[in-house]
Order: structure tokens, then sequence, then C-alpha cells
């Protein structure tokens, strides 16, 4: 039996050993493979795409800061800056950052690494700061996460310490538009939001004044600090262009000037006044009441930042008459000095129509019922024109179409087909009424008339430059012929006419010619329901001899006797300025003043 038993405990014991050294296989087995797969990662790591790992290892470290462009700037027929870009930096610091490094490498200008200590490089960054040490070394001392050293410092000064490779400290781009001017050309110029132009030339010029950025990135390493050996990639910004504009400062500032005045003497809701250049086009002032100061443009209401300029159609009323003279006189069907009666009212087509002063049967010449600013003379004349024609030449003169101003929300007015005219339309058109027209509209309207004819595009932008300064002059746009030289010229008498001997005798600038028509119109309502109101307007050019300049003065709700309100002051200090400062000769050959009666 004890034999039986030993032989029992040295099988167990054998069983047990075996099971040992199947354990110890398997452990050793384990092992092996796993130096097996290790080996292998290394090999791919080291022997087959070494910079690939080595790439994602960079990324990791790499960091990158925007080096921001400058928008273009807007400017003046002179230079004057209407709007610029200035680029600013704040400069930030990590404190967790820059407490842990008791000394950090910097790149020299040579190319050596050097060893610089957490003292030298604060006491070198409030210098550059022009703060003192213990105030810095305070800033950026402590685990805080962040902290502001300086705000809006120049790029010079940002590459300065950017330089010094302080660890945890980093600058940050600031963008600001500034304006100058202010309110002056407010309008015309717009404003920019966070997303670039928003209003104005600053909207709808954004893709050639906003620049592109660049971009600078470095390596950090584990502890915060640049890694002064590492690349250091720099793309740099790129600017956008600038735009000159034919806007003439001075000008425009006396023009919002007056008009603002002649408002509030006449408690009106806003007024116009707008000055072309009659053989190139040019717009050299576009003033606005209530214009919207840049700077702080939630100021104004937003209904009133525009340029109502472009932006108003509105019925022009009788300054629409000399389109008229210009059709009739044009089509052979009358001349300046033919002779008309005239009864106290007119009815044709069942369509009464009378003038606004009342007055019996009256022998006039048509310069006298354009010189009067007689509704029912007009019609006798006009309704000689086919329906086709009136259309026909109220779109030769840039009715019914935008002008193509670089201004966001252009109008184009409102001209309805002739087939769409009602019986009272188709006449009143003759005379201003059911059509609406934008105030540039009609100012170009007489731009042609002193242009011997010849319809231009209203040009704003003189001119772009590039970054580098080149400069590429705008080209004036070829016109379009609306009527014959011999037609215009006719149609500037009859205008001189009105001035010298009909209802615009207020009209005066000493040493020059002028001629224009007055115009009277009723108001349609803000909610676009009804009427409400009148407008008040005077178109002119000088000098007569050989027109230079259109200006046009429009006021909107007057309040009084519309028929006693005039804008011949505005009209007369505007004109007079532009002429002086534009120096234009003094008129040599006598004035016309065509008989009104016979």
């Amino acid at each position: 039996m004890q034999k039986s038993g030993v032989s029992n405990y040295e099988a167990g014991s054998r069983v047990e050993s075996h099971r040992a050294i199947r354990r110890v296989r398997l452990g050793f087995c384990f092992m092996v493979a796993l130096l097996v797969v290790v080996a292998a990662r290394v090999v791919v790591v080291q022997g087959f795409d070494p910079e690939s790992f080595a790439s994602k290892a960079a990324d990791l470290r790499t960091q990158a800061s925007v080096l921001p462009s400058e928008r273009g700037a807007i400017l003046d027929m002179n230079g004057t800056v209407l709007a610029q870009s200035i680029v600013r930096y704040d400069i930030v610091g990590a404190p967790n950052v820059n407490t842990s490094n008791e000394t950090f490498r910097r790149l020299a200008d040579e190319g050596s690494i050097l060893e610089v200590s957490r003292d030298q490089g604060l006491q070198e960054l409030a210098d550059l700061l022009d703060e003192p040490e213990p105030a810095v070394r305070e800033q950026l001392s402590g685990e805080g996460l962040f902290t502001y050293l300086a705000k809006a410092v120049d790029p010079g000064l940002e590459n300065e310490i950017m330089k010094l490779g302080v660890p945890g400290v980093e600058s940050r781009p600031v963008k600001k538009r500034g304006y100058p001017q202010g309110a002056v050309a407010g309008s015309i110029v717009g404003y920019t939001n966070d997303s670039g132009g928003a209003a104005g030339l600053e909207l709808t010029l954004n893709d050639r004044l906003e620049g592109k950025d660049g971009e600078r990135t470095y390596q950090i390493g584990a502890d915060g600090i640049i890694i002064p050996t590492a690349p250091l990639k720099v793309s740099p910004a790129t600017n956008g262009q600038s735009v000159k504009l034919t806007i003439d400062t001075d000008l425009q500032y006396a023009a919002q000037q007056a008009i603002e005045t002649q408002v509030a003497k006449l408690n009106a809701d806003w007024a116009n006044i707008i000055v072309v250049e009659a053989k190139t086009g040019k717009v050299r002032a576009m003033a606005e009441t209530g214009s919207v100061d840049p700077n702080n443009p939630g100021a104004t209401a937003a209904a009133d930042r525009g340029a109502r300029s472009v932006q108003a159609a509105l019925e022009p009323g009788s300054t629409d008459k000399a389109i008229t003279a210009a059709a009739a006189i044009e089509e052979g069907i009358i001349s300046p000095e033919s002779r008309l009666v005239i009864p106290p009212g007119y009815t044709v087509n069942g369509q009464f129509f009378k003038d606004s002063f009342e007055h019996g049967t009256e022998h006039r010449t048509f310069a006298g019922v354009i010189g009067s600013s007689m509704n029912t003379g007009t019609v006798i004349v006009g309704q000689e024109l086919s329906r086709q024609q009136r259309y026909d030449y109220l779109k030769k003169f840039g009715v019914g179409e935008k002008t193509g101003i670089p201004l966001p929300g252009e109008s184009s007015g409102l001209l309805a087909p002739p087939d769409e005219w009602d019986g009272r339309q188709e006449f009143a058109v003759l005379f201003g009424q059911g059509v609406s027209q934008t105030l540039l509209q009609t100012t170009m309207a007489f731009q042609a008339i002193a242009n011997d004819g010849l319809l231009l595009k209203p040009q704003l932008i003189e001119s772009y430059i590039d970054p580098d300064g080149a400069e590429h002059p705008v080209q004036t746009e070829p016109g379009a012929r609306a009527i014959s030289e011999s037609t215009a010229r006719q149609t500037r008498d009859i205008l001189e006419s009105v001035v010298t001997a009909g209802g615009a005798k207020d009209i005066k600038v000493p040493g020059y010619r002028v001629g224009g028509k007055t115009g009277t119109a009723e108001a349609v309502a803000d909610d676009g329901i009804g009427l409400d109101g009148y407008t008040a307007s005077f178109v002119g050019m000088a000098p007569m001899d050989d027109p230079e300049y259109v200006v046009m003065v429009n006021v909107q709700r007057p309040q009084g006797n519309i028929y006693g309100i005039s804008t011949a002051p505005v009209f007369n200090n505007i004109m007079g300025r532009v002429l002086t400062r534009f120096n234009v000769q003094p008129s040599r050959a006598p004035g016309i003043s065509l008989p009104q009666e016979y």
C-alpha cells in the first residue's frame, strides 16, 4: 500500500511539472510574438514610412497665426481719405506657460541658438511694451491661462515682440476701419461689419477692397516654447485695392451743409443735391440730409442709411417738361418760338387739364409755355407725339432704366409700357406725372441736354489703385444719343429763358448764364398708399455758353404753400461754388431770353 501511494504522488508531480513547462513555453511564445510585432512596427516607422509619422508629429507641434491683410482705402478725387483700414495687434500671454519656463531658446539673427533666461525675456518684453518689468512679470506669473499685455500695437512693434520668442506670448490681429470725414459722403461710402462691406461702396466694391490674409506658422515644444530650429513659414498677406472716387469732399461737405439748412428752414422730411459734370458724367457731389456716419451707423435709422438719390423713385413733376420739349422739337412738331393759344383749361380724350395758376386765354410761345410751366400748353404740344414716341423719348433720356451707378439698392424708377397707360396717364407723362424717377435719373436727363444730346452713364469711380501704388483710371463709357445737337441747343435756349424771362428769375449765379427747370409734384405717402405732401425741385446747368455742370436740388415734403417755396438760394449757392472750385470761365456772350408771349 505504501509503495502504491508514493507512486501516485510522483505521478501527480510529473503532471504539474509538465503544466508549468507548458505555461512557460506559452509565455515565452507570447513575448516573442509581441517583440516581433513591435520590431515590425519599428521597421515600418523607421524603414518604410518615416516621413509620414514625422509629419504627423510635426503637425501636432505646428501653430499658425494670421497675418491680416489691409482693406483698400476709399479716397475722394483729390486723394482725401474717406475710408481706411488700420491693422493693429493685441499682445496676449499665458502665465502658466511663461512661469514654467525659467529658460528658453531663441534663434539669433545670424542663425545661432541662444539660451535666454526668463528674467532677460521679461525685461526685453517690458522694454518693448514701455512698461515696468515688475508689472509685466506679475501679468505673466501664476497658473492663469490668459492675459492681455497690450492692445492695438502697430505691426512693427508686434514683429519685434514676436522675435523675442518669450514663452506663452502671442499676438492677435485686430482690423479697424476708420472714416476720417465722418458723415461727409457717408451714404456713398457706406460702412463695414465683421463680414466685410455692409453698405454703400464698401458693400458693392467689397471684392476689390478686401485683401487676402496671410499666415505665419511655427512649431512649439511640449513646454509651450517656440522651437527656434524648427521651420518658420510666412505666407505674406495681399492687401486690397484702393478706390478713388469722382466726389470732391469739400464740395460734398458744402452741399450737405446747404441742404441740411434748407430742410430745417422748410421743415421738410429730407432733401438732396446732386452735382454732375456734363461732358463726362462724373458725379462731383451727391448730398443727402441725415447722412449716415460710417463710424457709428447704428445712430442712424436703417431706412435712412442709404443714398436716396438713387434709391428713392419720385414723380419728377415739371422737370420732365424739358424731355417733352426736346421730343417735340426733335420730331419737328414745334420750335421754341412757335405761337400757341392757351385756353384756361384744356380737354383731350375726356381728360381735363389746367395749370397751377388761374388765367384766361393766353397767347404764348412754346418757350413761354415751358417758362411758366403750363400743363395745358405742354399737353397741347405733346399730344402730337404718339404714345410710343412719348415712351421712347423717356427711355432715351434714361427713364425706367437703372443708371448702373455702383451703389446698392438703385431703383430703375417706374415707367409702364404705353399699352398699359390709362386715359389720363398717356398725357400726364408729358409733364412728369404717372411716371417715377430717381433724382439721379432726372439729373442725367439734363446732363444729356447740356451735353449736346448725348446721355452718359454717371461715373462715381475715378480709378482703382493697386497696393503697390499702380493706378488704373476708369474710362468714361460711350454715351447714347437721346436727341440731336440742334435739338439740344434749342432746348437749352428754352431752359435759359425759364431763368431770364420765365418763372425762375430768382436763379442767379453772378457772372454766369444759367438755365434750368422747376418741378413740383405730389409725393406718394411713405406707406405707398395715397399722397402726402409735395416734392419741390430745380435742375439747372451752367454756363449756358457751353454747359459744364448740372446741379439738382430736391426737397421732399416742405411745409407751407408749395408754390411759394423756392430752392433757388441753395441752387445759386452750390452752382456758384462748383463753377468757382473747378475754375470755369465766366460767360462772355449775352444770355438768351426768348419771348414768352406774342
